[in-house]
């Protein structure tokens, strides 16, 4: 059973960007989008002005600052590899939002770092929460994952940027 990571947010978060779960580079270094070929710290530091080589703790603040909050849709599953089409489907345990909202009630968008994750959310968890919650921005952006290779890193930046735009 792979399990995920806790969010990475301060209660004035704005922005919440959803990924499934931790691939197993990221697992194996404790940070999110570890995988040096995954392009989301890429993407980040465009749409940002950092450069991608400062260390973790410095892009993530750097996130904080500009309200923006990490996480994933699933709190475990089982998985082989990385690949979210390697999910076994009757393993995943969603996190637990409820309680995320509770502590972030400024989220005013949600944007999901591919397909998979925006799925899993709307299966999982937009059921379980209030109409107010229904009612929060959400989009789905093109995965950063390496497995996501038919758009460029200009490609990918290009959509990336309706963040920088709520």
């Amino acid at each position: 059973m792979k399990k995920g990571f806790p969010p990475i947010a301060e209660k004035t978060a704005i922005i919440l960007i959803l990924g499934t779960m931790p691939g197993e580079e990221s697992l194996r270094k404790n940070e999110y989008y570890a995988n040096p070929r995954n392009s989301f710290w890429r993407i980040m530091a465009s749409l940002f002005g950092f450069s991608p080589s400062v260390n973790y703790v410095e892009k993530t603040r750097i996130l904080l600052e500009n309200g923006i909050a990490l996480w994933d849709v699933m709190k475990s599953c089982e998985r082989e590899g990385s690949l979210d089409s390697r999910i076994k489907k009757d393993t995943i345990i969603e996190n637990d939002f409820f309680s995320f909202f509770s502590r972030h009630p400024d989220i005013i968008s949600i944007f999901f770092n591919g397909h998979r994750a925006e799925q899993e959310y709307c299966k999982r968890v937009l059921p379980k929460l209030s109409e107010t919650k229904h009612k929060i921005m959400h989009d789905r952006l093109p995965s950063t994952s390496p497995a996501m290779a038919r758009l460029s890193l200009d490609d990918k930046i290009l959509e990336w940027s309706r963040i920088i735009s709520v």
